[in-house]
């Protein structure tokens, strides 16, 4: 069936497989699971064969919740299978399944990509109305509790539901058929910021996978990010900087004079004088980190804002899981105060901010800041990449040293052709007359230029 369907990676649930192996099926899939009890739950994951040397690590969290992270052409890609509790499960199993689900985006970094396939048993619902921001208008019928935490969840975690962006017949969005009963509970997540490499996605009618669930296929093509950047050692400096300030410069003399035994005047070894102020520079004013300044938007961060918006995230999440009145009062409340206090932390930070600019030393920030703005605007701010021979373009580290070595090789034990029309004369052995200056002027009059 996925070989048919020309389909990669496959997010299976309530599979009942019990155990955390992996095994091959044959025709060229392998399946990744986990299971507790082969009469229930049970999460797993299959892959292509082409695509199992690119797994470079596997989540088993619950028979719920378990992810797999590749690594496809320098793209980190986290597939991630879940399976929601039914609607008649106890809330503490369905709090449980979502603080895994929590966890498990959490632990993923920002820039890698992120595809959830999941049997969320809850309906988001048609039309978007207020949540255009994470789903599309084409869902099944109406909204329940359940579909709601899938929302919040994509709210939360900044994803989209796939199932919902592309308009088909009704046939082909709905993915759970039982009796008279027609719904929607199996999506697709991505981040939204990764929804533009789908293409479609849609529900397969023909194919008989289980008894009542449909499988959910969508085709997305992974756009090849910039490689990132080695890390690179910065060179600790002493802070020569503090000398402007007289009470250093003043320590710093009486610290050197104390290394130099009271000298005033400065010994002839000149290397051993140099290392002295080295070192008395080093402990009287102190060394730079190392680290590469970070210029970010939130600095003006402090902890009254983060410890503030970490409560109000725990009563977000309180009243994703529990919808009553009382929890809600709670997290508009915390929801302005964060705002309160986000708008005065900005506040102060920006008067010192406009405070410095007006001293000498805030008008090399003032500068320092317009080179980095001016640096972050260019299209190429350095070429990491060359090409070989064939003209296809090299990224890996080791292939660019490569061709610089194989180039350089070239260049430099190349055969001069010039080298080889010249003609061997006999030599003349005889006094040679010294150069006139009437003979240099008249040879620069004949020059052109």
């Amino acid at each position: 069936m996925m070989e048919r369907w020309k389909v990669d990676i496959l997010c299976v649930q309530e599979t009942r497989w019990k155990g955390s192996k992996a095994r091959s099926i044959g025709a060229g899939f392998k399946r990744f699971y986990y299971g507790v009890d082969s009469k229930r739950n049970g999460v797993g994951v299959v892959l292509k064969e082409e695509f199992v040397r690119n797994v470079l690590e596997v989540k088993r969290v619950s028979d719920r919740v378990m992810s797999l992270k590749l690594e496809i052409e320098g793209v980190m890609l986290n597939v991630v299978s879940g399976y929601a509790p039914q609607v008649g499960c106890e809330l503490e199993e369905k709090e449980r399944f979502w603080s895994e689900l929590d966890e498990v985006m959490e632990s993923i970094p920002t820039g890698e990509r992120v595809v959830i396939g999941a049997d969320f048993n809850g309906h988001v619902g048609e039309g978007n109305r207020s949540d255009e921001e994470v789903m599309g208008k084409f869902g099944v019928k109406e909204r329940n509790l359940e579909g709601q935490m899938v929302v919040d969840f994509a709210k939360r975690m900044d994803m989209a539901v796939v199932n919902t962006y592309f308009q088909k017949r009704e046939e082909h969005r709905v993915t759970y058929k039982s009796g008279g009963r027609r719904t929607q509970v199996d999506y697709i997540l991505c981040r939204r910021g990764n929804l533009k490499e789908i293409s479609d996605c849609k529900v397969v009618v023909a194919e008989s996978v289980a008894r009542q669930h449909r499988m959910v296929v969508c085709r997305m093509t992974l756009m090849v990010c910039k490689k990132k950047r080695s890390k690179i050692e910065i060179e600790k400096k002493t802070k020569w900087w503090k000398l402007k300030k007289e009470e250093c410069c003043e320590e710093i003399r009486q610290k050197l004079r104390q290394a130099l035994g009271g000298q005033v005047v400065l010994p002839d070894d000149w290397e051993t004088t140099a290392e002295v102020i080295r070192e008395t520079g080093r402990k009287v004013l102190g060394v730079s980190s190392g680290r590469r300044k970070e210029d970010k938007e939130t600095w003006w961060w402090n902890e009254e804002v983060q410890d503030s918006v970490h409560r109000k995230r725990l009563a977000k999440k309180k009243w994703d899981m529990d919808r009553t009145e009382e929890n809600r009062q709670k997290y508009k409340e915390l929801q302005c105060r964060v705002k309160r206090e986000v708008s005065k932390a900005k506040q102060k930070a920006y008067d010192e901010l406009y405070t410095r600019l007006d001293t000498r030393e805030g008008e090399k920030d003032l500068y320092r800041l317009a080179r980095q703005r001016d640096r972050d605007g260019k299209d190429v701010q350095q070429v990491r990449v060359i090409k070989d021979r064939d003209g296809r373009v090299l990224t890996s580290e080791e292939s660019v040293q490569r061709r610089w070595k194989e180039y350089f090789e070239e260049l430099m034990n190349e055969e001069n052709e010039r080298e080889k029309r010249v003609e061997e004369v006999n030599s003349v052995e005889q006094k040679v007359d010294k150069i006139r200056k009437d003979e240099v002027r008249n040879a620069l009059k004949r020059m052109k230029s």
